[in-house]
């Protein structure tokens, strides 16, 4: 399996529209794919139309418990592509976690005892640095990065790479960047364009070529519980995704190399 943390400390930069549009385009490809969300807020949860009701199980159990993410995966209605889900207990799993000796590892090691049931794990993580993004990032080979086109985007993003500079250095050292994608992009606006050029000259490959507009349809899926791609393929978000996708997978073989 390759485990790709989607992280930003910034809320509201599209981490959970990534994961779930990334992960329905490699479920199309006839990649095994799992979503674990990472949020207490559930969004990723919801955005794949997987209620309450159905979330028995959750990554909190996997956090703070012993269970094994063959036991707490639901699938969702697409097809190739499981979740495990969040409840608003995870909430309370920093503090919970804290009484762990390997408390930055409970991911980690629940991943390592998995049955290597999927080809690709995506991790929608909370807009925070602490412990539970902290975990998806000494569980994963890499971390793909949702940079919002606004004027404080690099700053923001120097903190985050710092953090995985530091994560690195003391638990993960195979812990590459696969990528950092522009969100919420809008041609119309000058200010946007500068972020870009700017975004470029500093992490110049790094960045993906394709970037996601804003665009109302992408807005509009999660309230019906399901991806862009289904709620509507053939709008700008949709193609977006499915572009951005296709890199993604160009980019895969270097994961699986470096591991």
């Amino acid at each position: 399996m390759i485990c790709i943390a989607i992280a930003n400390q910034k809320g509201g930069v599209g981490k959970t529209t990534t994961a779930i549009n990334v992960g329905t385009a490699l479920a199309a490809t006839g990649k095994r794919v799992l979503l674990l969300d990472l949020d207490p807020q559930g969004n990723c949860s919801t955005g794949l139309g997987i209620g309450r009701a159905d979330r028995e199980r959750s990554t909190y159990d996997l956090l703070i418990g012993e269970t094994n993410l063959e036991d707490v995966f639901v699938p969702t209605r697409v097809p190739g592509l499981d979740i495990v889900p969040a409840t608003v207990d995870l909430s309370g799993a920093e503090i919970e976690l804290i009484e762990f000796e390997a408390r930055t590892h409970r991911l980690a090691t629940t991943i390592e005892r998995s049955a290597q049931r999927w080809d690709v794990v995506l991790m929608d993580c909370p807009p925070s640095l602490g412990l539970l993004t902290i975990n998806a990032m000494v569980a994963s080979d890499a971390l793909l990065v949702p940079l919002q086109c606004e004027f404080f985007a690099l700053e923001g993003l120097s903190q985050l790479l710092n953090t995985v500079e530091r994560i690195r250095g003391r638990f993960n050292p195979g812990l590459s960047i696969l990528g950092v994608v522009l969100t919420m992009y809008d041609r119309r606006n000058r200010l946007t364009d500068q972020v870009a050029d700017d975004v470029r000259a500093v992490l110049g490959k790094v960045v993906f070529d394709t970037v996601i507009p804003r665009n109302v349809r992408l807005s509009e899926a999660p309230s019906h519980g399901l991806p862009a791609l289904i709620y509507d393929y053939r709008c700008a978000g949709s193609e977006a995704y499915i572009a951005l996708a296709r890199e993604v997978i160009d980019r895969l073989p270097k994961l699986k190399k470096a591991a």
